[in-house]
């Protein structure tokens, strides 16, 4: 019982009939009929089909690298970016809502005046 895999043997070295000599593993093999080549076609799920588009195209593996880390990352980043907008329009929103709030009930008259002046200005631009 022997485990160890086959010992590596050098190629047979053959002369050919034109006198030529060559290693018995690069002869052509003989002819055994068609081959039947059977091809599964699936569809590429969508984030690999662009780097498929890439690498069929010849413009190498830097790009499908690039488009692997990348494009999550630009995702994720434009969706903080957009977040973080979000948040900062509320927040001027309570603000403003806060100082007319506090200008209104605690300005007496003139703080009512000022707002139905900022009121009426608001319908003349419109």
């Amino acid at each position: 019982m022997n485990h160890l895999p086959e010992p590596h043997r050098p190629p047979a070295v053959v002369q050919l009939p034109d006198g030529t000599h060559v290693y018995a593993d690069t002869l052509p093999a003989t002819y055994a009929g068609p081959q039947v080549v059977h091809q599964h076609i699936h569809q590429a799920a969508p984030d690999k089909t662009v780097q498929r588009i890439a690498l069929g195209s010849g413009v190498g593996a830097g790009a499908v690298a690039a488009g692997v880390y990348f494009g999550p990352l630009l995702v994720g980043a434009l969706t903080a970016i957009a977040a973080n907008i979000a948040m900062l329009a509320f927040l001027a929103l309570v603000l403003g809502w806060g100082v007319h709030t506090v200008v209104k009930s605690i300005g007496g008259p003139q703080g009512t005046a000022a707002v139905k002046n900022v009121v009426k200005a608001r319908r003349r631009r419109r």
